[in-house]
């Protein structure tokens, strides 16, 4: 919880004073906050927690002009990813599972980052976006 959800809490107000004219929040879930994952063990509730806080943070300082956004990628190799137990089974599922067939690359996800933060976006706040090839939505 420490790391995941006050860390971005306590980032949050610390970059408020330093963003006068407005400015974008982002940070990063996984769909385990919302379906039981196997193996994800304690994190799914604690990345419940951070989308929760991401909702209350895009409300409180959504009259300052920041945004607040979770991004939410399918699975992806990374270094946190490397301790869930029987991960390149996950990756599997997700590639044969998803509607698209695809897995999530680091590009994909800086894709969809980098909008987040350009004004096109300027009304997109306090959302998590899955990046996944719709595997979310496949049970």
């Amino acid at each position: 919880m420490g790391i995941s959800c006050w860390s971005f809490i306590r980032m949050a107000k610390l970059a408020e004073p330093l963003m006068k004219n407005g400015g974008t929040l982002s940070t990063m879930t996984y769909y385990g906050s919302q379906m039981v994952v196997e193996n994800y063990n304690m994190m799914g509730p604690v990345k419940a927690a951070l989308e929760s806080a991401v909702r209350y943070l895009a409300a409180e300082l959504g009259p300052k002009g920041i945004r607040v956004h979770a991004i939410s990628p399918g699975p992806l190799k990374t270094r946190a990813a490397s301790g869930i137990t029987d991960f390149d089974e996950l990756i599997a599922k997700a590639q044969e599972k998803a509607p698209a067939r695809s897995l999530v690359s680091i590009d994909d996800v800086g894709v969809a980052v980098a909008f987040l933060s350009m004004n096109g976006a300027k009304l997109i706040t306090g959302e998590t976006l899955y990046i996944d090839g719709g595997y979310h939505i496949i049970d």
